[in-house]
């Protein structure tokens, strides 16, 4: 269950938010599959695959987490339109001439309602971790919008939900300006071997480095792109030999993966799933609480609105 991900938000903290009330909230959107007419359903599942339906935050400590279950119906927009021009066909053949607008309307909306019930459908999860002592809110998305669509579905269940976006004192961009410009990571990380520099100007100019050492003639060619005017836009980083990732400029934490040091930890001497999941969770939120600070240090601390 390790996250890959990371969009961070901000909660108050601590966030006066008990296990018994937050899944009494969240049980106003469990998960419905889609019904046949419909192309997306949302809603909660329980984050343990054999928990019981009811249990829809797994708790450990002052950390919970959430998952929240999308299932969708894939019937493209293509096959509708191909169906509709042949019918469109078929009737102008019989009344003579082509039917108007609203027809061709109505058509293509009958023709969605009849092969919505035999498309395929999808389903894909996405967790959510609440740490309410240190009043983080974290969703393993890989963008900003599937990350804004767990938290709609999490403002309509909730009585209030208290979030900010994470404001650092330094620009992710910026920061990564000065470590690749210096050589010299932060406290606590080091460079890895993939780096994206942009222009900043209409044509978006784009140098990609990937697996490739960031050191000796790659640093200078790095330089170069900073003097001429282009910013970091994503940079690889391992903090503290345990959790290596990419940072962007958006301040997103993408391709975290969680070192063997710490995955071996986890395996030793236990064998049921239940156990392991439990200790997997454990293990990853409490490197997380100390991580993150790390991380958000190296950019200048937080605001005085997020602190």
């Amino acid at each position: 269950m390790w996250f890959k991900n990371l969009q961070l938000y901000r909660l108050p903290a601590p966030w006066d938010i008990t296990q018994a009330m937050l899944s009494e909230q969240l049980s106003r959107g469990v998960f419905h599959p889609c019904g046949n007419l419909e192309a997306v359903s949302r809603g909660w599942t329980p984050p343990r695959r054999e928990a019981a339906m009811d249990e829809l935050v797994h708790v450990a400590g002052n950390q919970y987490l959430l998952t929240l279950t999308i299932e969708s119906r894939l019937l493209p927009a293509t096959v509708i339109n191909q169906e509709t021009r042949t019918r469109a066909e078929k009737i102008a053949a019989e009344q003579g001439y082509p039917p108007g607008r609203k027809a061709l309307r109505d058509l293509k909306a009958q023709i969605r309602d009849e092969l919505m019930p035999r498309a395929f459908v999808c389903r894909r999860k996405t967790l959510v971790w609440i740490d309410r002592e240190h009043g983080w809110l974290g969703i393993d998305a890989t963008s900003l919008a599937k990350a804004e669509e767990v938290l709609e579905h999490l403002r309509q269940c909730l009585d209030e939900l208290p979030l900010a976006l994470v404001q650092t004192q330094k620009s992710p961009g910026s920061a990564m300006a000065d470590w690749l410009a210096s050589g010299e990571a932060p406290a606590g990380f080091t460079v890895d071997r993939d780096c994206e520099l942009k222009a900043v100007d209409e044509a978006r100019a784009t140098v990609r480095y990937v697996r490739h050492p960031l050191a000796d003639e790659a640093a200078a060619e790095i330089r170069a792109h900073l003097a001429a005017g282009k910013l970091p836009t994503r940079l690889a980083l391992t903090w503290d030999d345990r959790i290596s990732f990419v940072l962007t400029e958006k301040s997103e934490i993408k391709r975290l993966e969680f070192l063997d040091v710490l995955k071996e930890s986890v395996e030793q001497g236990i064998d049921n799933a239940e156990e392991i999941f439990d200790a997997e969770f454990a293990l990853m939120t409490g490197e997380f609480t100390r991580f993150i600070p790390s991380l958000f240090e190296a950019l200048g601390g937080l605001t005085a609105s997020n602190r």
